[in-house]
């Protein structure tokens, strides 16, 4: 499969994995990582900047695929199948502008700066 594929796919199923992350039948651990693949996702902030040649975008062909899959496996089949189809066309304009789903990458490079810091200066 191409990253091409891969990309198409990710579009499709990023916003089902939000509408099975809504569902009150969805499991709690399901939920837990379907928050954070995508919020994740929306994030202005990657984990690893754009910025940083080749690890820049590896964290978004990688680690944003590792993480729907993961959210899939942990969704029963019926929910997921349900939250497909009323995916489609969820976010065909492109997707959501949401400032707050930064807050989790931004805690996350907070507590990193806080070890190191930590870390030199003890």
């Amino acid at each position: 499969m191409s990253i091409k594929d891969t990309a198409k796919k990710l579009k499709r199923e990023v916003p089902a994995v939000f509408i099975a992350l809504k569902r009150k039948d969805t499991p709690v651990i399901a939920k837990l990582f379907a928050g954070i693949t995508v919020g994740y996702a929306l994030s202005p902030i990657d984990f690893i900047p754009d910025f940083i040649p080749v690890l820049g975008y590896l964290d978004d062909v990688i680690l944003l695929p590792l993480l729907v899959a993961l959210t899939v496996k942990l969704i029963p089949n019926a929910i997921w199948e349900q939250s497909k189809l009323e995916a489609e066309g969820l976010w065909a304009d492109g997707k959501p502008k949401r400032w707050y789903y930064s807050i989790p990458i931004i805690f996350v490079w907070l507590l990193i700066i806080w070890l190191l810091v930590k870390a030199i200066w003890l």
